[in-house]
């Protein structure tokens, strides 16, 4: 058993606001310079809708992530072969206008025009040439168009819904939205890291945050056209890949990242999982229908003494496995099983895991009649505003069945604090809900406790760095290189 940790991440889509604070905060610090306008390293979409860059989702067009051939997997647009005959001409590659022309305004021609009759204006000009441009596209180009035709109707998760089901979700008195957050998944079995023909982009051993060596990149750009989540992005100016660090320059310092400190609806969790890297192989190659679970069950129990044994012959510290036992990351992952990562058919396990929205009809009128109740004041689960056909081609590759138990949760929830709030449900009609999902009323209180009251120490468990593995790191660096001294500082 090969035990490593890995820095994971959740987001509650129930409590996300899109207010994109945690974008600019994102942008402010790591991609506010030359060439990297358009970079959005995090990023917050509406759902439904196409996305940023357009159409991320549609590998028919990208051929992005991992595909299973005969017992093995490869690389659906890039690997050993085929990103050698792509090296120079990569057709599955995103252009400018599936991101957008970055763009700026001409201001000292609005302050210094002269005295008119017509009201100066601040002529649009492009970032990359200089040059006046006409704005056809943004980061947030399809915020909040939930019923448009030409952004929410484009929707690739939509393509195997039925054409009622689709109108149904267009009906005026049931359109609906909600905000998708997206940042690097750092995936356990990363596709950006296996395309890339310098050996620039790797997955640190102490963390599995995956970074891009500037110093190796070439900017053969085959990490953009094999991440199926389009969160790697060409720098024009400096001519090399970049993107999302998880801010470990933060992580090391016990801080927590950018995005995540500055969330507003406080939906984002941290934590480390402990898993088998000698697995990934196996559970990235099983049959689609089987990729969750498998995919659940590379996480390894903290608590297991003997997994605890394993961890420390590994060359875990022990203060990393405290950290994975206090992980709300696992909680919702593994312990209450609500949270699931985007797309798992791409197959590359991603360590950046959802809670799906629950939005479901307050009331309902049927034959001139309000059908409202206690027992029925969130409606049924079948009845929600998305369907659930949607969120399992967003979370759980189509599986439905994932999400209704989810969303069964999570109402169970509420049915507990309407309970003990309200107290207009009994309290065994409120046991058999939970019982039905396999919750008890201590699990419920937690599940409560986590989503709504958690403080900041709850939701960010961040391991502490260990500077003598630095240390040790630079020591082993400099006698590969056959240099005589060695100064620790």
């Amino acid at each position: 058993m090969n035990v490593r940790a890995q820095i994971a991440m959740v987001f509650h889509l129930d409590k996300c606001i899109g207010c994109h604070t945690c974008s600019v905060a994102c942008k402010n610090i790591w991609t506010d310079r030359k060439g990297a306008e358009y970079m959005w390293w995090n990023n917050v979409e509406t759902k439904p809708g196409t996305g940023y860059p357009t159409q991320w989702e549609d590998q028919e067009i990208y051929q992005g992530g991992w595909q299973k051939h005969g017992h093995r997997l490869e690389l659906k647009a890039s690997g050993h072969w085929k990103g050698m005959t792509r090296l120079y001409h990569n057709p599955y590659m995103p252009n400018i206008n599936d991101y957008y022309e970055p763009f700026s305004y001409d201001y000292q021609q609005l302050i210094n025009a002269p005295a008119d009759d017509d009201q100066p204006t601040a002529r649009p000009i492009s970032l990359v040439t200089g040059k006046p441009m006409d704005i056809k596209g943004g980061p947030n180009w399809d915020d909040d168009l939930s019923g448009t035709p030409d952004y929410a109707r484009s929707d690739v998760n939509l393509r195997d819904l039925s054409a009622e089901m689709q109108e149904a979700m267009f009906q005026l008195e049931r359109m609906v939205m909600f905000y998708l957050p997206r940042i690097c998944n750092h995936c356990l079995n990363p596709a950006c890291v296996a395309a890339c023909p310098s050996g620039a982009i790797y997955k640190r051993a102490e963390d599995g945050v995956v970074l891009v060596n500037q110093d190796k990149c070439r900017g053969w750009r085959l990490c953009i056209s094999a991440c199926p989540y389009k969160k790697v992005y060409y720098n024009w100016k400096s001519g090399k890949s970049e993107k999302c660090i998880l801010c470990y320059p933060r992580l090391e310092t016990g801080q927590v990242p950018a995005c995540m400190h500055s969330c507003v609806g406080r939906i984002r969790y941290l934590g480390v999982l402990l898993y088998d890297a000698d697995k990934i192989e196996t559970i990235a190659s099983v049959p689609e229908e089987q990729l969750l679970s498998k995919h659940r069950d590379i996480y390894l129990d903290p608590f297991n003494k003997q997994v605890v044994q394993y961890a420390k012959d590994c060359g875990i510290p022990d203060s990393t496995i405290v950290a994975a036992q206090k992980s709300p990351v696992y909680k919702f992952v593994k312990e209450w099983q609500i949270a699931l990562p985007l797309h798992p058919e791409f197959r590359t396990l991603p360590s950046l895991f959802y809670v799906p929205p629950l939005l479901p009809i307050m009331s309902q009128v049927r034959d001139q009649q309000v059908l409202v109740s206690s027992k029925n004041f969130w409606g049924n689960i079948d009845e929600i505003r998305i369907p659930i056909a949607y969120l399992a081609q967003l979370f759980a590759a189509g599986n439905e069945h994932e999400i209704e138990c989810i969303l069964k949760k999570q109402l169970a929830v509420r049915y507990l604090r309407r309970f003990e709030t309200v107290g207009d449900v009994s309290k065994e009609w409120v046991e058999s809900l939970l019982s039905e999902v396999h919750l008890n009323f201590e699990i419920a209180h937690s599940m409560y406790h986590l989503t709504s009251l958690a403080p900041f120490h709850e939701r960010f468990v961040i391991p502490p760095a260990h500077r003598e593995e630095s240390i040790e790191m630079l020591r082993e660096t400099s006698l590969h290189k056959g240099e005589t001294g060695f100064n620790t500082f």
